[in-house]
């Protein structure tokens, strides 16, 4: 089980860090990544992490804002976001993969962002 917390309102321009804590025993072997889903609008990849920590993935969209980590021994992935801006307004999923950087099986509740202009 997956579950994403820290979403928030903040104003344009803040950040934000989500957590995604997760239970069992088999975290470290999972490659972990966020989503996030606006309204009226399909689901995006943001960032992904592999199960050491030594490779990640982000959108471009992204890219050089966000970061994604991990702490294996807490069994939680993190997703820091930098200067938000209203268009980051969205729910966030977090979500883990057993073998692939593109097809996640287990999702989280998401959290609610909400960026001010």
């Amino acid at each position: 089980q997956l579950q994403a917390s820290g979403g928030g309102l903040v104003q344009a321009g803040g950040s934000l860090r989500l957590s995604c804590a997760a239970s069992g025993s088999t975290f470290t072997s999972y490659i972990m990544g966020w989503f996030r889903q606006a309204p009226e609008k399909e689901r995006e990849f943001l960032a992904a992490i592999s199960w050491s920590g030594g490779s990640t993935r982000y959108a471009d969209s992204v890219k050089g804002r966000f970061t994604i980590s991990r702490d294996n021994a807490k069994k939680t992935s993190y997703l820091q976001m930098n200067s938000l801006k209203a268009e980051d307004t969205a729910v966030y999923f977090c979500a883990a993969s057993r073998t692939s950087w593109s097809e996640f099986g287990s999702w989280g509740q998401g959290t609610l962002v909400t960026v001010s202009s």
